[in-house]
Protein backbone atom coordinates (compact mmCIF):
# COMPACT_ATOMS: atom_id res chain seq x y z
CA UNK A 1 0.00 0.00 0.00
CA UNK A 2 1.27 3.41 -1.07
CA UNK A 3 2.35 5.87 1.60
CA UNK A 4 2.75 9.43 -0.01
CA UNK A 5 1.13 10.89 -2.93
CA UNK A 6 2.20 13.56 -5.28
CA UNK A 7 0.24 16.58 -6.17
CA UNK A 8 1.31 18.90 -8.95
CA UNK A 9 -0.36 21.98 -9.81
CA UNK A 10 -0.37 23.66 -13.35
CA UNK A 11 -1.40 25.92 -15.78
CA UNK A 12 0.03 26.42 -19.22
CA UNK A 13 3.14 24.65 -19.12
CA UNK A 14 2.44 21.18 -20.82
CA UNK A 15 5.75 20.51 -22.24
CA UNK A 16 7.74 21.16 -18.90
CA UNK A 17 5.04 19.17 -17.00
CA UNK A 18 5.29 16.16 -19.74
CA UNK A 19 9.09 15.76 -18.59
CA UNK A 20 7.99 16.19 -15.10
CA UNK A 21 5.23 13.55 -14.86
CA UNK A 22 7.47 11.50 -17.12
CA UNK A 23 9.78 11.44 -14.09
CA UNK A 24 7.54 11.54 -11.52
CA UNK A 25 5.47 8.50 -13.01
CA UNK A 26 8.99 6.16 -13.31
CA UNK A 27 10.36 6.91 -9.96
CA UNK A 28 11.00 3.72 -7.82
CA UNK A 29 8.88 5.10 -4.74
CA UNK A 30 6.06 3.95 -6.98
CA UNK A 31 3.42 7.16 -5.23
CA UNK A 32 0.22 7.97 -7.06
CA UNK A 33 0.45 10.85 -9.27
CA UNK A 34 -2.22 13.61 -8.82
CA UNK A 35 -2.74 16.93 -11.47
CA UNK A 36 -4.64 19.46 -10.63
CA UNK A 37 -4.49 21.30 -13.99
CA UNK A 38 -5.74 25.46 -13.49
CA UNK A 39 -7.58 25.80 -16.31
CA UNK A 40 -4.60 25.73 -19.06
CA UNK A 41 -5.16 26.79 -22.56
CA UNK A 42 -2.38 25.28 -24.18
CA UNK A 43 -3.44 21.79 -23.91
CA UNK A 44 -1.99 20.26 -20.95
CA UNK A 45 -5.23 18.52 -19.89
CA UNK A 46 -5.30 17.06 -23.08
CA UNK A 47 -1.82 16.03 -22.78
CA UNK A 48 -2.03 14.36 -19.31
CA UNK A 49 -4.97 12.27 -20.79
CA UNK A 50 -3.32 10.72 -23.30
CA UNK A 51 -0.21 10.05 -22.23
CA UNK A 52 -0.14 9.45 -18.65
CA UNK A 53 -3.53 7.90 -17.94
CA UNK A 54 -2.35 6.37 -14.67
CA UNK A 55 -2.14 9.88 -12.85
CA UNK A 56 -5.28 11.34 -11.69
CA UNK A 57 -6.97 14.43 -13.57
CA UNK A 58 -8.91 17.29 -12.07
CA UNK A 59 -9.59 19.74 -15.40
CA UNK A 60 -10.34 22.98 -13.19
CA UNK A 61 -12.27 25.47 -15.07
CA UNK A 62 -10.10 28.75 -14.02
CA UNK A 63 -6.80 28.87 -12.46
CA UNK A 64 -7.30 28.43 -8.67
CA UNK A 65 -3.66 29.15 -7.87
CA UNK A 66 -2.48 26.96 -4.81
CA UNK A 67 -5.85 26.56 -3.76
CA UNK A 68 -5.98 23.26 -6.59
CA UNK A 69 -3.57 21.63 -4.35
CA UNK A 70 -6.53 21.35 -1.91
CA UNK A 71 -8.64 20.12 -4.35
CA UNK A 72 -6.05 17.57 -5.05
CA UNK A 73 -5.65 16.62 -1.41
CA UNK A 74 -9.35 16.20 -0.77
CA UNK A 75 -9.21 12.69 -2.79
CA UNK A 76 -5.77 11.85 -1.93
CA UNK A 77 -6.23 8.57 0.72
CA UNK A 78 -2.94 7.96 1.61
CA UNK A 79 -1.51 9.69 4.81
CA UNK A 80 0.95 11.73 3.27
CA UNK A 81 1.32 13.65 0.45
CA UNK A 82 4.39 15.04 -1.11
CA UNK A 83 3.69 18.75 -3.26
CA UNK A 84 5.70 19.05 -6.51
CA UNK A 85 5.64 22.33 -9.47
CA UNK A 86 5.80 21.32 -12.69
CA UNK A 87 9.55 22.44 -12.97
CA UNK A 88 10.60 20.18 -9.85
CA UNK A 89 11.63 16.49 -9.66
CA UNK A 90 12.03 14.65 -6.70
CA UNK A 91 14.87 11.93 -7.07
CA UNK A 92 14.63 8.58 -6.40
CA UNK A 93 13.99 7.40 -2.94
CA UNK A 94 13.10 10.87 -1.82
CA UNK A 95 9.44 9.71 -1.79
CA UNK A 96 9.86 7.31 0.48
CA UNK A 97 12.69 8.82 2.65
CA UNK A 98 10.06 11.47 3.44
CA UNK A 99 7.47 9.20 4.33
CA UNK A 100 10.12 7.00 6.78
CA UNK A 101 10.63 10.46 8.83
CA UNK A 102 7.06 10.95 9.15
CA UNK A 103 6.02 7.27 10.11
CA UNK A 104 8.80 7.77 12.77
CA UNK A 105 7.89 10.94 13.92
CA UNK A 106 4.19 11.46 14.78
CA UNK A 107 4.26 14.84 15.86
CA UNK A 108 5.63 16.07 12.40
CA UNK A 109 3.39 17.69 10.33
CA UNK A 110 6.08 18.10 7.28
CA UNK A 111 9.27 17.57 6.06
CA UNK A 112 10.92 20.29 3.29
CA UNK A 113 13.87 18.51 0.89
CA UNK A 114 17.52 19.63 -0.51
CA UNK A 115 16.72 21.73 -3.50
CA UNK A 116 19.16 21.50 -6.20
CA UNK A 117 18.94 23.56 -9.28
CA UNK A 118 19.01 22.52 -13.23
CA UNK A 119 21.55 22.11 -15.16
CA UNK A 120 24.38 22.72 -12.79
CA UNK A 121 22.86 21.33 -9.44
CA UNK A 122 23.83 23.44 -7.72
CA UNK A 123 22.26 23.89 -3.96
CA UNK A 124 19.18 26.62 -3.97
CA UNK A 125 20.27 29.92 -2.21
CA UNK A 126 17.58 29.67 0.23
CA UNK A 127 19.02 26.14 1.20
CA UNK A 128 21.75 27.32 3.66
CA UNK A 129 18.79 29.21 5.96
CA UNK A 130 17.06 25.83 5.92
CA UNK A 131 19.77 23.77 7.03
CA UNK A 132 20.87 26.64 9.57
CA UNK A 133 18.01 27.56 10.99
CA UNK A 134 17.93 29.18 13.94
CA UNK A 135 14.06 28.18 15.30
CA UNK A 136 14.38 25.98 18.36
CA UNK A 137 13.17 22.68 18.29
CA UNK A 138 12.41 19.38 20.42
CA UNK A 139 15.50 16.76 20.58
CA UNK A 140 13.77 14.14 18.78
CA UNK A 141 13.50 16.43 15.47
CA UNK A 142 14.87 14.70 12.95
CA UNK A 143 16.57 17.66 10.73
CA UNK A 144 16.61 21.63 11.19
CA UNK A 145 13.18 23.33 12.92
CA UNK A 146 11.34 25.00 10.17
CA UNK A 147 8.58 27.87 10.46
CA UNK A 148 7.92 27.60 6.99
CA UNK A 149 8.27 25.62 3.93
CA UNK A 150 8.59 25.49 -0.09
CA UNK A 151 5.39 23.59 -1.21
CA UNK A 152 6.91 22.27 -4.35
CA UNK A 153 10.13 20.40 -2.37
CA UNK A 154 7.99 19.64 0.44
CA UNK A 155 6.00 16.19 2.25
CA UNK A 156 3.49 17.16 4.34
CA UNK A 157 1.11 15.12 6.65
CA UNK A 158 -2.58 15.24 5.33
CA UNK A 159 -4.27 14.86 8.34
CA UNK A 160 -2.87 18.21 9.59
CA UNK A 161 -3.07 19.68 6.08
CA UNK A 162 -6.83 19.32 6.64
CA UNK A 163 -6.61 19.98 10.20
CA UNK A 164 -5.45 23.52 9.06
CA UNK A 165 -7.28 24.04 5.82
CA UNK A 166 -5.26 23.71 3.47
CA UNK A 167 -3.80 26.66 1.42
CA UNK A 168 -5.86 30.26 1.73
CA UNK A 169 -8.07 30.84 -0.77
CA UNK A 170 -7.20 34.81 -0.43
CA UNK A 171 -3.40 34.11 -0.61
CA UNK A 172 -4.05 32.56 -4.36
CA UNK A 173 -0.46 32.08 -4.94
CA UNK A 174 3.28 33.80 -4.04
CA UNK A 175 4.64 32.95 -0.76
CA UNK A 176 0.78 31.51 0.31
CA UNK A 177 3.09 28.38 2.32
CA UNK A 178 3.86 31.14 5.02
CA UNK A 179 0.13 31.63 6.53
CA UNK A 180 -0.20 27.31 5.81
CA UNK A 181 3.03 26.87 8.08
CA UNK A 182 2.49 29.21 10.98
CA UNK A 183 -0.86 27.75 11.23
CA UNK A 184 0.73 24.31 11.40
CA UNK A 185 2.83 25.11 13.86
CA UNK A 186 0.38 27.53 16.18
CA UNK A 187 -1.55 23.88 16.17
CA UNK A 188 1.36 21.84 17.47
CA UNK A 189 2.81 20.68 14.38
CA UNK A 190 6.39 20.60 14.10
CA UNK A 191 8.47 21.46 10.41
CA UNK A 192 11.85 20.37 9.36
CA UNK A 193 14.38 20.30 7.08
CA UNK A 194 15.55 17.44 5.57
CA UNK A 195 19.29 16.98 4.00
CA UNK A 196 18.61 13.65 2.22
CA UNK A 197 15.49 13.90 0.78
CA UNK A 198 16.68 15.86 -2.32
CA UNK A 199 14.63 17.59 -5.30
CA UNK A 200 15.67 19.01 -8.57
CA UNK A 201 14.25 22.11 -9.96
CA UNK A 202 14.55 23.47 -13.70
CA UNK A 203 13.11 26.72 -12.93
CA UNK A 204 10.27 27.57 -15.71
CA UNK A 205 11.04 30.45 -17.70
CA UNK A 206 7.10 30.56 -18.57
CA UNK A 207 6.47 33.29 -15.29
CA UNK A 208 5.79 36.97 -15.02
CA UNK A 209 8.37 37.82 -12.71
CA UNK A 210 7.03 41.13 -11.50
CA UNK A 211 3.26 40.17 -10.88
CA UNK A 212 4.63 36.69 -8.97
CA UNK A 213 6.95 39.89 -7.07
CA UNK A 214 3.33 41.94 -6.71
CA UNK A 215 2.25 38.74 -4.95
CA UNK A 216 4.76 38.04 -2.98
CA UNK A 217 4.94 41.44 -1.38
CA UNK A 218 1.23 40.88 -0.71
CA UNK A 219 1.50 37.85 1.28
CA UNK A 220 3.95 38.66 3.18
CA UNK A 221 2.27 41.64 4.57
CA UNK A 222 -0.94 39.75 4.75
CA UNK A 223 0.81 37.47 6.75
CA UNK A 224 2.18 39.68 9.27
CA UNK A 225 -0.52 41.00 9.79
CA UNK A 226 -2.78 37.81 10.28
CA UNK A 227 -0.37 36.43 12.31
CA UNK A 228 2.16 38.69 13.94
CA UNK A 229 1.98 40.76 16.67
CA UNK A 230 1.30 44.56 16.13
CA UNK A 231 5.61 45.14 16.57
CA UNK A 232 6.59 42.45 14.73
CA UNK A 233 4.03 43.39 12.08
CA UNK A 234 5.66 46.95 11.43
CA UNK A 235 9.60 45.74 12.12
CA UNK A 236 9.44 42.99 9.32
CA UNK A 237 6.98 45.07 7.23
CA UNK A 238 9.92 47.38 7.21
CA UNK A 239 12.22 44.99 6.21
CA UNK A 240 10.07 43.88 3.50
CA UNK A 241 9.67 46.94 2.00
CA UNK A 242 13.43 48.19 2.15
CA UNK A 243 14.50 45.47 -0.56
CA UNK A 244 11.33 45.79 -3.22
CA UNK A 245 11.94 47.88 -5.37
CA UNK A 246 9.94 51.28 -5.83
CA UNK A 247 8.07 50.67 -8.89
CA UNK A 248 4.33 50.30 -10.20
CA UNK A 249 4.36 46.54 -8.67
CA UNK A 250 5.22 46.90 -5.39
CA UNK A 251 2.49 49.91 -5.68
CA UNK A 252 0.18 47.26 -6.93
CA UNK A 253 1.00 44.90 -3.66
CA UNK A 254 0.86 47.66 -1.23
CA UNK A 255 -2.90 48.84 -2.85
CA UNK A 256 -3.91 45.02 -2.42
CA UNK A 257 -2.70 44.93 0.81
CA UNK A 258 -4.93 48.01 1.84
CA UNK A 259 -8.19 46.88 0.00
CA UNK A 260 -7.77 43.63 2.12
CA UNK A 261 -7.61 44.89 4.98
CA UNK A 262 -11.23 44.58 6.26
CA UNK A 263 -11.17 40.71 6.09
CA UNK A 264 -7.48 40.43 7.04
CA UNK A 265 -8.38 42.29 10.54
CA UNK A 266 -11.42 40.14 10.53
CA UNK A 267 -9.42 37.10 10.31
CA UNK A 268 -6.90 38.32 12.35
CA UNK A 269 -5.25 35.39 14.96
CA UNK A 270 -1.66 35.70 17.10
CA UNK A 271 0.04 33.31 16.86
CA UNK A 272 1.62 30.97 20.50
CA UNK A 273 4.47 33.28 22.00
CA UNK A 274 6.54 29.74 20.99
CA UNK A 275 5.93 30.57 17.73
CA UNK A 276 6.51 34.08 17.47
CA UNK A 277 9.78 33.51 19.29
CA UNK A 278 11.06 31.26 16.71
CA UNK A 279 9.77 33.93 14.05
CA UNK A 280 12.30 36.61 15.94
CA UNK A 281 15.24 34.42 15.53
CA UNK A 282 14.43 34.24 11.89
CA UNK A 283 14.30 37.90 11.38
CA UNK A 284 17.86 38.42 10.93
CA UNK A 285 18.90 36.03 8.86
CA UNK A 286 15.53 36.92 6.98
CA UNK A 287 17.28 40.76 6.53
CA UNK A 288 20.24 39.57 5.33
CA UNK A 289 18.91 37.10 2.83
CA UNK A 290 20.12 37.48 -0.74
CA UNK A 291 17.12 34.76 -1.04
CA UNK A 292 14.45 36.65 -0.02
CA UNK A 293 14.76 39.98 -1.36
CA UNK A 294 12.11 41.42 -3.98
CA UNK A 295 13.72 41.88 -6.95
CA UNK A 296 13.15 41.38 -10.82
Amino acid sequence: MARISVVIITCNRREQLRETLAHMTSLPDAAPVFVADNGSADGTADMVAREFPGVRLFRLAENLGAVARNVAVDEVTTPYVAFCDDDTTWQPGALTRAADLLDAYPGLGSVTGRCLVEPGLAEDPITPELRESPVPGPDWLPGSALLGIMAGLTAVRVSAFREVGGFSTRMWLGGEEELFALDLAARGWWMCWAEDVVIHHAPSKLRDPRHRRRLGIRNTLWTLLLRRPWPAVFRRGRDVLRTAPRDAATAAALLDVLRGLPWVLADRRVVPDHVEHGLRLLEAPQRESKARRYVG
